[in-house]
């Protein structure tokens, strides 16, 4: 049986600047910035563990062109983990960290394999005798617009063939429409795997072939909620396997929690620290966006600063921990409650309008909403 595998990851952004996030006491902005790196490290962790044939990296490992000094050396001390363990890593470079760059280069083991601007085919044999070809390409400059999957053309002669895309599928508003490509452009291939970059939320967009978003390493600010990660992934001729393994080190979450038994300030506290205490995980940081619904309020307005004491309170004493839960914020939404009396008092229409209601039920079952609102 003739069996592979390897590991799948894309859009490392390896020391992302966290733009927007400096409010951030110091140690959690300190974590935040070295997050990137912890999670490259979970990546060779995984590698060498499983002992896998080979690594692909999917675009943008760095998060600009310029390539700091700091991102590569942290990027060559992995490569160089896992060349000792004689595993080869195949990489494209995507819009964010393009050929086009300008940057003092630090150059990289020779298990690393970078693909160049024109599709290529790099040819691997594992230790186990399977032969595999690997088809990419890195973006030139920080736009490419063309439909470069027209490039890939399959060549025989190999047990497995993958595809290696830093791009767009289906034109995706809300995504820069970089190489952009179709499933069926990519089924007409009739590869054994698709390695997909670009988007950073993680998706299996097909199984049989696997055609993989496996999302960015990191969450980066609050739109990147969620465990990140990689796959490490099996190929052979009975089965296809897909396994998820997480690796972001802080992970953005967004909760939203109803507060409507809290009677009191001090009952709503609680129910917020309980929150809080549900999301620490071992050794993993969390960054929590928290909404509060269904307040009770019976005047139509909160009084204080409530959100703000609230967030002070639920702040404190998290600096320092190593598994900490910071709330970064807290909305609070409003709920009013309109009596009928109320809307009576208000104006004539309204009393016309629910004598009319209470005397056809036909009515009133249609303009429940109208009760409710």
């Amino acid at each position: 049986m003739k069996k592979i595998s390897f590991i799948h990851a894309a859009d490392l952004h390896l020391d992302s600047p966290m733009v927007g996030l400096k409010y951030l006491p110091n140690p959690i902005f300190t974590r935040l910035r070295e997050s990137t790196f912890q999670a490259l490290k979970k990546i060779t962790e995984a590698a060498i563990e499983n002992k896998v044939d080979f690594v692909i990296l999917a675009g943008d490992l760095f998060d600009g062109e310029d390539r700091n000094l700091r991102a590569q050396s942290r990027l060559r001390t992995e490569m160089l983990k896992l060349e000792e363990k004689g595993i080869p890593v195949y990489v494209i470079h995507g819009n964010h960290d393009h050929l086009s760059g300008s940057w003092v280069q630090l150059d990289l083991p020779s298990n690393v394999h970078i693909f160049t601007s024109d599709v290529k085919i790099k040819t691997l044999l594992t230790k186990n005798g399977v032969h595999v070809n690997l088809y990419g390409f890195s973006y030139p400059k920080r736009h490419v617009w063309e439909r470069k999957i027209d490039d890939y053309v399959k060549q025989t002669g190999a047990d497995y063939h993958i595809g290696i895309l830093h791009g767009n599928e289906g034109s995706q508003s809300e995504h820069g429409n970089y190489a952009p490509f179709t499933i069926n452009d990519l089924l007409e291939k009739q590869f054994d795997y698709w390695a997909l970059g670009h988007i950073h939320k993680r998706a299996v967009l097909l199984e049989d072939p696997p055609v993989i978003y496996p999302g960015n390493i990191q969450g980066r600010n609050k739109k990147e909620t969620g465990m990140k990660g990689c796959y490490f992934v099996t190929l052979s001729d009975f089965e296809k396997n897909l396994q998820f393994i997480p690796t972001s080190d802080v992970v953005w979450e967004e909760v939203v929690l109803d507060v409507a038994a809290a009677s009191n300030v001090h009952e709503l506290l609680m129910l917020c620290e309980e929150t809080k205490h549900s999301y620490r995980k071992n050794k993993m940081a969390t960054l929590l966006l928290l909404t509060l619904k269904n307040l009770q309020i019976s005047d139509g307005s909160l009084g204080g600063n409530l959100d703000e004491d609230l967030l002070e309170i639920l702040q404190e004493d998290e600096q320092e921990e190593d598994s900490f839960v910071w709330i970064s914020s807290i909305n609070i939404e409003q709920t009013t409650k309109i009596e009928r009396e109320q809307l009576i008092d208000k104006a004539e229409f309204y009393r016309e309008l629910f004598n009319t209601v209470d005397r056809n039920e036909y009515n009133r079952q249609a303009l429940e909403p109208l009760y409710g609102h």
